[in-house]
Formats: structure tokens, sequence, C-alpha cells
């Protein structure tokens, strides 16, 4: 008992470090900008991120885990993948141009509220936790983002269409990850995103050698820590994770994007905007919590 306690509690350590690694990611996304554009970031960063996956990749094969999942081949699997990730990253990446970190981290995080709805289309059902969770989260995106005259920041707007993306890019993963080896299918995914946004550099943007080198501490961040190890530990850390722990920790990733955008960045929140990401915040836990929550109930 003791040791499944204290597996738990380590599993539970990693989630909080994969959040942190994700939230300071939107710093380091930011930061890489200054010396190249968008696609070129994401080009390199999910390629090396891709690649990273490869020992682990190798791992599965080893021990046979990859062969026990009959269905799609992970290359078919990786396609729709690829190309939904590529759109989600490059709407969040682009935005960031005319946003903050902090910002978008929170207006990324309600991804988590899109799943549930989304859904809807699907068949899925869904409880009333989800819709007070999303009309928390909208009156938080309102305080947020919706200026005086009721316009709203063009980083903004990017970065919450990005997250709808998110969303179907999770739903997309829930279908075909029983269906293929996961951890090949998250290789894929990654390479072929960062294909396709190399492809877009190099007809709409001119970088140097220089300039990529100039970025290459935000682009090996994004790269190896984001993409990664953060996904290796994410896998490891909820294997033993129970689930309401999983969805309050990964949800400091906004959290974490917000403290590191103020510390590294400077950047700083109003006492509106500061409000409107509580209420962001708590909509995200509410809409995860709440079924987990309900099926405890007798």
């Amino acid at each position: 008992m003791q040791g499944e306690k204290q597996k738990t509690v380590q599993a539970d350590l990693l989630l909080l470090l994969v959040a942190l690694i994700w939230g300071f990611g939107f710093v380091a996304q930011r930061a890489g900008m200054e010396h190249v554009g968008p696609y070129t970031y994401n080009g390199i960063r999910f390629l090396l991120g891709g690649l990273c996956l490869l020992p682990l990749t190798f791992s599965t094969h080893r021990d046979g885990r990859a062969d026990m999942v009959p269905g799609l081949s992970p290359l078919k699997a990786g396609l729709p993948a690829g190309i939904i990730l590529f759109a989600g990253a490059s709407l969040q990446q682009v935005g960031l141009l005319y946003t903050t970190a902090g910002k978008a981290g929170f207006i990324t995080g309600l991804y988590v509220i899109f799943v549930p709805v989304l859904g809807l289309l699907l068949g899925q059902r869904t409880g009333i936790g989800t819709w007070i969770g999303a009309l928390l989260a909208t009156a938080g995106m309102y305080l947020l983002s919706v200026q005086a005259d009721f316009s709203i920041n063009r980083g903004d707007l990017l970065v919450l269409l990005g997250a709808v993306f998110w969303a179907v890019h999770v739903l997309l993963l829930g279908y075909l990850s029983p269906r293929t080896c996961p951890v090949r299918l998250a290789m894929i995914q990654f390479l072929l995103c960062g294909l396709f946004s190399l492809l877009v550099a190099l007809a709409i943007e001119s970088t140097t050698v220089q300039a990529i080198a100039d970025a290459a501490v935000p682009i090996l961040y994004g790269g190896v820590c984001s993409v990664g190890i953060g996904y290796t530990l994410q896998v490891v850390a909820q294997r033993r994770a129970h689930p309401a722990h999983a969805a309050i920790l990964l949800s400091l990733e906004a959290v974490f994007a917000a403290v590191g955008g103020w510390w590294l960045l400077a950047e700083v929140f109003s006492v509106r905007g500061l409000t409107g990401c509580g209420l962001m915040l708590g909509g995200m836990l509410l809409s995860q919590l709440y079924p987990l929550l309900q099926t405890k109930e007798p």
C-alpha cells in the first residue's frame, strides 16, 4: 500500500513538472519569434520533438507493446492527426505574435471545455459541470480579451481558434490511439507537423542560419523539452496518476505560462485580466472534475 502511494505521489510530481514545462513553453515560443518566423519555429521544434520520441518508440517495440494494438498503421493514423496538429499549432504560434504568453496559456487551456462540447456532435453525452464550466470560462474570456469597444485582440482570437483545433485533436486521438501504437502515432504526427510547418516557412518566410542559431535555445526548449520530454513524462506519469489529480495538475499549465511570462518577459495582467484568468481556470477545472466526482457518488 505504501509503495502504491509513493508511486502515485511520484506520478503527481511528474505531471506537475509536465505542466511547468508546457507552461514555460509559451515563453519559449514568444522568445523564439524574436529571431525566426512562426512556421520556422514550429517546423524545427516539432521535428526535434518527434525525433526525441525515437527512444520511447524503440522501447515499446522491444517489449512488444507496439504489436499488441491491431488496426490502423501508425502512418495512416498519423496523417490526419498531423494535419489537425499543424492547424492548431500554427494558429497558436501566429497568435503569439500579437498576444502575451500568459494570455495564450489560459486561452489555449479552454480546449478542455471545447472537447466535451464538440463531443456532442459525435453523440457523446456531457454533464451539467461542462456547461457551468463553459459559462465561467466564457465570462473569463470576456474579461481577459474583450476590450472597451467590444473588440477582441487578434492574437487572442487566433489562439482561441487554435484551442478549438486542439480539442478536435484530442477527440481524434481518442479515436485513433486504441487502434494503433500511441507512441508511434505521436512521433509521426509531430514529424508531419514539423514538415508541414517547414514547407509553409519556405514559401512565406525568409530565414537565415544565423537567425536559427540566435533562436536555438527557445527552439531546443520547445522541441526537446515541451514536445519530447513533456510528452514522454506525461505517458509515464498517467499510467499511475489518479484522473482527478491529472486534471488539476495539467490545468496548472496556464498558471505556469502566466508566471513565466511575468518573470521572463515582464508581462503584467490587469486586475480585470487576473479575474478573467481565475474564472477561466475555475471553468477548466470544473468541466474536468465534475464528471469524476459524479462517478464516486453511490
